[in-house]
């Protein structure tokens, strides 16, 4: 590859080049001295003229304007594509204007319609407010004077209502005073009754409370007081000292609650009135065995600074009908 740059063709626009013509032919050198020369002589050397100068070079002018030229075209094509674009964006525009305005032609029209639709509607109401106001005033008179009639009616009525009342009234009275002298008479025969019954009762009350009898409680040595019966039991219940707490133990294999402490009949004898039970009070069990009836059992509980007593009344095959009593005043958990 040669390094030095081909001879361009020639611009554009420029004459046709035409190569020089070709210079003439040399004479011929001598084929002998010419006469008189001496034998060495040498034929003088033949004479050149220098070839016409070369065609100037462009320079790399050709190409670059070649380069320019396609621009050019390109952006005239350009500017033509972007001149229909525009162009087609102006009819677009134009057309959505156009059909824009007919839209609002129609909406001021139908504005319009509605407007004037409106209107005569707004005319019909108030025409019909009108009449209605006038019938309401022309009803309201002839309801004023009903009302007023209906009034002075009322008035009489209620005045007649107020004095059959009144009248009613008194006699009520009369016959609630009567009945109420009647039953306060009743009341006081009834009360001298109940007084008799009352003192009738404390006395039969104070004489089964001396019959009750009383035994040696084995903690504490002093004498009790316990129930056999039913009767005797309310007698204490009267006396209000203690609570008293009934109870019928049947044979198991399981304790039975009596108020806070179990219960656990283990052998009952109704020839002998003798019984065993285990008993529960403070999650510490006891054995009571071979006790009699209306023996008072007492033990002490950790609520209570007095002994609880239990009395067994009755004793049945397999079974123990007694009561528990209970102090009236029981510590108080912290």
């Amino acid at each position: 590859m040669s390094i030095f740059p081909t001879n361009p063709g020639p611009p554009r626009g420029s004459e046709p080049y035409s190569p020089p013509a070709s210079p003439p032919p040399p004479p011929a050198p001598p084929s002998a001295p010419p006469p008189g020369a001496p034998a060495y002589y040498a034929a003088p050397p033949q004479y050149y003229p220098p070839p016409p100068p070369a065609a100037p070079e462009s320079s790399g002018l050709g190409w670059k304007l070649g380069v320019l030229f396609g621009i050019v075209v390109v952006l005239i094509g350009a500017n033509v594509y972007w001149y229909m674009q525009l162009d087609k964006v102006k009819k677009e525009l134009t057309a959505a204007n156009d059909t824009a305005q007919s839209r609002i032609d129609k909406l001021e029209e139908a504005t319009s319609v509605n407007t004037q639709s409106n209107r005569r509607t707004v005319e019909q109401l108030r025409e019909q407010l009108e009449r209605a106001r006038r019938q309401a005033n022309a009803a309201a008179g002839e309801a004023k004077d009903e009302a007023l009639k209906k009034v002075d009616e009322t008035r009489t009525a209620l005045e007649a209502a107020q004095a059959q009342a009144k009248q009613e009234l008194s006699s009520d009275i009369s016959r609630v005073r009567d009945a109420a002298d009647s039953k306060i008479s009743e009341v006081g025969t009834q009360v001298t009754a109940v007084k008799g019954d009352v003192a009738s009762t404390r006395t039969e009350l104070e004489k089964t409370v001396a019959d009750l009898k009383r035994a040696t409680g084995e903690i504490d040595g002093h004498s009790v007081l316990i129930a056999t019966n039913g009767k005797e039991l309310a007698a204490l219940q009267a006396l209000g000292e203690r609570n008293y707490v009934q109870f019928t133990i049947t044979k198991s294999k399981q304790s039975q609650k009596v108020a806070d402490v179990s219960i656990r009949l283990e052998r009952a004898d109704p020839k002998k009135n003798r019984y065993s039970i285990e008993l529960t009070a403070d999650d510490k069990t006891t054995e009571k065995k071979d006790r009699g009836v209306n023996e008072p059992l007492q033990f002490m509980t950790s609520k209570a600074k007095q002994p609880y007593e239990l009395v067994v009344n009755d004793v049945k095959k397999d079974t123990i009908v007694g009561y528990l009593s209970i102090p009236k005043v029981l510590n108080t958990r912290n």
